[in-house]
């Protein structure tokens, strides 16, 4: 019952901070005169990737390496397929060519690296990691100085340019309400797992990983009902870019990380490196820069198998 209770409440939690994170971002891109996309890959991306930074870090200091590593891969799988599949499916996204041109190569760029640096020694080092947040440093650098604004916004005149405190404010109560729920959703999840005695890499490359992920999902779905669908795009690429830059760099950085089982470098991260190349194609077929429907039951339906052939 308690375990329950805990879902709801991070639930509750989870899109309450999604809708206040949005306001912020939006707030932010109008004040700063930044594209909505840079918001979405550098703020929004940043706070919904928090919980995963949060649960890393405690995972590979208390010594579940699998469970810092798992969250990760599982979490960025959850958010191409799950994520943006569920998004796509509420309604269509027109892909801005920033996508194809910076956004898509560096995720591609950063899902490589990693897989590099833990196939061979199954194991993130020290030095693995500073080139991991130095990369992420770089990216964010050129994101910052010279992307061209080339996102139309379909509703310009929803757009509110609220006073600083009160997008700070946002800002803050939606980063902790995403915090919050994350942990809430996550205890709940893993405590009501842990009783079917399932294994620490599975537990955690799903159960956790889709907890981890519901900030990216309300958010989301959040900014697909208020049309800024550059936010939702740009927010889950980014995302990813942060999940694996960032949070394992940062957690590499503080303990290395070791693998311990062996399911991950055999199965998971190939599953992660498919999904990611998978999003490039479904962009461009049938209709150029558009995700539609079909796709989204393409990326949901990938997502069901590796998750059928996960727990089996």
């Amino acid at each position: 019952m308690q375990n329950l209770l805990f879902i709801i409440s991070g639930l509750v939690l989870l899109i309450a901070g999604g809708n206040w994170l949005l306001k912020s971002a939006v707030a932010l891109s109008l004040k700063l005169n930044i594209p909505k996309i840079v918001i979405g890959m550098t703020v929004v991306s940043f706070a919904t990737s928090a919980p995963e930074l949060i649960v890393s870090i405690n995972s590979a200091i208390e010594g579940y390496p699998d469970l810092a590593l798992g969250n990760v891969v599982g979490s960025n799988i959850a958010n191409l397929g799950l994520v943006l599949g569920i998004t796509v499916l509420l309604g269509s996204i027109d892909v801005n060519r920033s996508f194809y041109k910076t956004d898509w190569p560096v995720m591609m760029l950063a899902s490589v690296l990693f897989c590099g640096f833990i196939y061979f020694d199954g194991e993130l080092q020290q030095y693995e990691g500073i080139i991991m947040v130095v990369l992420l440093f770089l990216f964010l650098v050129y994101l910052l100085r010279f992307q061209k604004t080339a996102v139309v916004d379909e509703l310009p005149e929803d757009d509110v340019e609220l006073p600083l405190y009160k997008t700070v404010l946002f800002l803050g109560l939606g980063g902790v309400a995403l915090w919050g729920g994350s942990e809430l959703l996550i205890n709940g999840a893993v405590g009501m797992a842990m009783k079917y005695g399932i294994s620490e890499r599975v537990i955690a490359i799903t159960v956790v990983s889709i907890g981890t992920s519901i900030p990216e999902l309300a958010a989301s779905i959040i900014a697909v009902i208020k049309k800024e669908k550059a936010i939702s795009l740009g927010n889950l690429m980014g995302s990813n870019i942060f999940n694996l830059l960032a949070v394992l760099g940062i957690t590499s950085i503080i303990t290395p990380v070791k693998v311990v089982d062996e399911g991950l470098l055999s199965n998971d991260i190939f599953w992660m490196l498919g999904i990611s190349f998978l999003v490039l194609p479904l962009v461009f077929i049938p209709k150029g820069l558009r995700l539609g429907w079909r796709d989204g039951m393409i990326l949901v339906g990938v997502y069901v198998v590796f998750i059928f052939f996960t727990i089996r």
